[in-house]
């Protein structure tokens, strides 16, 4: 009996302790954000990684994990934290060529299997069946990545016989971290153990292929590795109207990720942080994903975690990967489909208006808008019907001309040269734009931890309605 009355009086401090916190205000949450700290902060991260990777399922990655962790649970009375642990597909790949051992990396979804055959070239980029030359049959086809999926690729040589598959990069690095889809999705034939290889094994191939006959062999091993997401939820606040606002925390293999996603990570934290100073009306959850480079899988198995009365708890998830690209834009994700035709779910519209609104009359900054294209982690949610919204400064498609008179910058290069390369660190970023956007992320926390009501107000998913009825 003592000790539930000692729980009792512990939880009733807690909430008296919440309760004497001024209410959030834009302004004085924006207010709060400095560069300095973002910076602070992004050169931390970088420290974390090891082998100047922060990949899913690595120490550097693993590391960054507890330091998200450790960092929130310093406020054991503002949020409720926990690490959800996942299992993702992981997997060795082993090559040679005309026995010369060269680096490879397994492919998502690729089965594993060991097969020793000639190496031919594929016409073209491999994505239809009459690229693929006779020969191919028995063999491993090598095949340029590019204009179709990696799965499209390794199908179409499994329906002309390949015993395997490489596909060599287009521009510098490996290809790692890449992912087949499953071989359900892709009909034009059977997969095979397929593995990336970066340009500059590429171009050892065809100088190889160019002199003669070339004996490669391929060799998949597969097993499942262990990642995490970190999850923290304010302890005050609607629990049954929620605003989840997460990024993914994890790195390619080639980088450690300062850009992508260190920013949206970094931005997230700090503003958690900065939060603990305020009360909300409505709760706010905040995540850091892990396997987004393979794939959005732990989002995708966060999502699937969650029962149909939980999901109807999040009016409105948004997503934040990449807000400092060097050569940036702002563009926010078009939630009522008027720019690519592909809205969100109800509620996606008015999220975007609120950046819309914030970026004109608050900053006044020029904005444009991006794809809901399922490249982040807002996917998962979007598939069950959960309102998105979120911002995105580029990654590595090219400036247009008309992007670098609105914006600045260069027309012609990449939002990101770095992108997924060894030199995505703290010098990678444009701090102008990072913390832009981190005040851009706190105008939407503090907006919804007031109220749900007015013009950037959500009705939140068909779920919500179900169970509000």
């Amino acid at each position: 009996m003592k000790s539930i009355q000692t729980l009792v009086a512990l939880g009733a401090l807690v909430s008296s302790t919440l309760a004497a916190l001024p209410l959030v205000e834009s302004n004085k949450l924006r207010r709060v954000l400095l560069r300095s700290e973002l910076l602070k902060k992004s050169e931390y991260l970088l420290s974390l990684a090891v082998d100047n990777t922060r990949r899913a399922a690595t120490p550097g990655h693993n590391k960054t994990v507890d330091w998200i962790f450790d960092t929130l649970s310093a406020y054991p009375d503002y949020y409720d934290v926990e690490i959800q642990p996942f299992t993702m597909p992981g997997g060795k790949a082993v090559f040679t060529a005309n026995g010369q051992s060269l680096v490879a990396d397994y492919m998502i979804y690729s089965p594993a299997g060991a097969v020793s055959a000639p190496l031919v070239l594929v016409n073209n980029q491999g994505c239809v069946p009459s690229d693929f030359p006779p020969g191919v049959a028995g063999a491993i086809a090598l095949i340029k990545r590019g204009a179709c999926t990696f799965g499209t690729k390794v199908a179409t040589a499994g329906s002309a016989g390949a015993v395997g598959t490489i596909i060599y990069h287009n521009v510098v690095g490996r290809l790692a971290d890449r992912t087949l889809e499953p071989q359900e999705t892709h009909p034009e034939g059977p997969f095979q153990p397929a593995a990336g290889v970066s340009d500059t094994v590429g171009a050892t191939l065809l100088s190889l292929l160019a002199a003669g006959p070339v004996a490669a062999t391929l060799s998949i091993d597969l097993s499942d590795v262990t990642s995490y997401n970190v999850i923290a939820q304010t302890k005050g606040g609607d629990q049954n109207n929620v605003l989840h606002v997460g990024g993914h925390s994890d790195s390619v293999i080639d980088g450690p990720g300062i850009n992508d996603n260190g920013s949206g990570s970094v931005a997230l934290l700090e503003i958690a942080i900065q939060l603990t100073k305020y009360s909300v009306n409505n709760a706010i959850r905040f995540s850091w994903w892990s396997g987004e480079e393979q794939g959005e899988i732990g989002s995708g198995h966060y999502v699937k975690s969650l029962s149909p009365e939980q999901l109807a708890k999040i009016r409105l998830y948004l997503n934040f990967d990449m807000i400092a690209s060097p050569n940036f834009y702002y563009s926010i994700y078009d939630g009522d489909g008027s720019s690519f035709g592909t809205a969100g779910a109800p509620g996606s519209a008015e999220a975007e208006k609120l950046f819309e609104d914030f970026f004109q009359y608050e900053e006044g900054l020029p904005f444009a808008s991006t794809a809901f294209d399922g490249r982040s982690d807002y996917g998962p949610f979007l598939e069950v019907g959960v309102p998105c919204g979120g911002l995105f400064t580029g990654a590595e498609q090219l400036k247009t001309e008309e992007e670098a008179a609105l914006f600045g910058g260069v027309a012609g290069v990449a939002y990101d040269v770095n992108y997924h390369s060894a030199l995505d660190n703290v010098k990678n970023l444009n701090v102008g734009a990072f913390l832009h956007n981190a005040k851009a992320i706190a105008h939407s926390v503090a907006t919804y931890g007031i109220s749900w009501e007015g013009k950037y107000g959500t009705l939140g998913s068909e779920l919500s309605h179900k169970f509000r009825r």
